[in-house]
């Protein structure tokens, strides 16, 4: 496991879980649909499964149980670790989940209640043999966690993500696409880049068959890769939609969300090829590229959201271990030694319905407050039960390498305090001390409320005496005014 990782890195694999369970969510409602050519998909739910909006299917699901064994630290080709997976895989199944892909169903129902990874692989084998193939998207769609629990021997995870396949999947065909999806996240994961195929080359089976079907997709459009529902077509629809979506240079991030609406477009399987995309795309731009208005009603078994998502990842990462003041295994984080004075709490300056301040007044919430806006960690009882929670992933540290898309998570983040309050919530807004990136939101939110930013600046720091935003921070408030100003 790497001992470090970057503020960049941790962010690209918490990507990896929430855009992977992001697309799931965003093409459940248009599974075996009729898909227009110019459809631009939303979390309605529906689909086969009768889905609500926000909610994922079997795709995610069945990751999660991968990424719960990957949190607990450890190697996943360990037999206990592949036991747990099982049994994951079979707490899920025996809830009835209402849309099962029939591979999975038959191996799953022949396996048992409480099956060893020896007994389920067993029983894919024999679903192999009576059907004489097995090579269903069905592991491919819930890879993603094994590269979050090997970023750093690529040789084990090729080891760990067919071994996991071969759980439901005998067919190599479905083995070596998860070991090659795998080696991709990883790479995004680690160096910010989509790969290109040599950068996973050395570690890959049968490379030469590998490529050529990479390039296929990569020459093809999208549209040329309905028959996704094995292992090879949906890989190869995931990496056409991927590769054929332009990336929009004044908000590269937003490469994400486009490149999910071509995946979905392709039709068929779709919420199975978005999943996939979304591993990659994840591990490529972070989870500061997945709108917070999708983060904000994804769900799904085995009753979690994505803030837990979130926490899966940065555990998988770390080996278990979490990251500073123990997050994200703590339920509370004390930042009363960084108040450096009296907490902070104020209103907004522009908009009484929503508070300014510092963590510690999450242990007080003002009255009548139902929705909280983190800027930074906080623990898992932090904020009171029935209270919207939404958090964004923002550093305090002026370096641009510090925070991806950093003008695109302060447009989001004052876009969510502006949806919250059209929904009649309360808001409360806060970091670690209200010094910083409480008032750079703030700020952001005077401005998409129409205030000039340096009327927006006086008047924020004026609420809070102690803000002083830092230097990049201030740069990209003036990103932003001066979009605004080139939109005027």
């Amino acid at each position: 496991m790497p001992h470090h990782l970057t503020h960049a890195q941790t962010d690209r694999a918490c990507g990896v879980l929430i855009a992977s369970a992001a697309g799931d969510a965003l093409g459940a409602g248009y599974e075996f649909a009729a898909v227009r050519p110019d459809l631009v998909p939303d979390m309605i739910g529906g689909g086969l499964g009768d889905f609500a909006p926000g909610e994922w299917t079997d795709d995610t699901a069945q990751a999660v149980a991968v990424a719960q064994a990957a949190a607990t630290g450890g190697d996943l080709r360990d037999p206990a670790m592949l036991d747990a997976i099982a049994a994951g895989f079979a707490r899920w199944y025996a809830g009835r989940p209402p849309d099962v892909g029939n591979q999975t169903r038959a191996v799953l129902s022949r396996a048992g209640h409480a099956p060893s990874a020896a007994r389920m692989t067993e029983a894919a084998r024999d679903v192999h043999e009576r059907a004489g193939r097995s090579a269903g998207n069905g592991s491919l769609m819930r890879t993603g966690p094994v590269a979050l629990a090997h970023l750093d021997d690529p040789a084990a995870l090729v080891e760990a993500a067919m071994t996991i396949s071969a759980l439901t999947h005998h067919q190599d065909h479905a083995q070596e696409a998860c070991a090659l999806w795998s080696l991709m996240v990883r790479h995004a994961v680690l160096t910010g880049a989509m790969p290109a195929f040599d950068d996973v080359a050395p570690w890959m089976p049968n490379r030469d068959v590998w490529r050529d079907r990479l390039r296929e997709a990569q020459e093809r459009p999208p549209s040329a890769f309905t028959t996704n529902g094995w292992a090879v077509g949906a890989l190869q629809a995931a990496w056409s939609a991927i590769t054929h979506t332009p990336v929009d240079e004044a908000d590269p991030s937003r490469h994400l969300t486009n490149a999910l609406t071509t995946a979905i477009r392709i039709g068929h399987d779709t919420d199975t090829v978005a999943a996939i995309a979304g591993s990659l795309l994840g591990a490529r731009w972070g989870m500061t590229a997945v709108p917070a208005r999708w983060r904000r009603i994804l769900h799904g078994w085995p009753g979690i959201d994505a803030r837990e998502l979130e926490r899966l990842a940065v555990l998988a990462v770390t080996g278990g271990r979490g990251v500073k003041y123990g997050w994200p295994a703590v339920d509370h984080i004390d930042y009363r030694a960084l108040q450096h004075g009296r907490p902070a709490l104020a209103r907004h300056p522009f908009d009484d319905g929503v508070w300014l301040a510092g963590a510690t007044a999450l242990d007080a919430l003002p009255s009548g407050v139902d929705a909280v806006v983190s800027l930074c960690l906080t623990g898992r009882t932090q904020v009171p039960d029935g209270v919207e929670h939404v958090t964004f992933r923002l550093q305090d540290e002026a370096a641009p390498e510090s925070n991806p898309h950093l003008d695109a998570v302060l447009r989001d983040a004052a876009a969510t305090v502006a949806a919250l309050r059209r929904e009649g919530r309360t808001v409360l807004v806060h970091c670690v001390a209200a010094h910083s990136r409480t008032p750079t939101v703030a700020i952001a939110y005077a401005m998409l409320l129409g205030v000039p930013l340096e009327r927006a600046t006086e008047a924020v720091c004026a609420a809070l005496p102690a803000a002083s935003p830092n230097p990049g921070f201030r740069r990209a408030l003036a990103r932003l005014e001066a979009g605004r100003s080139a939109d005027a």
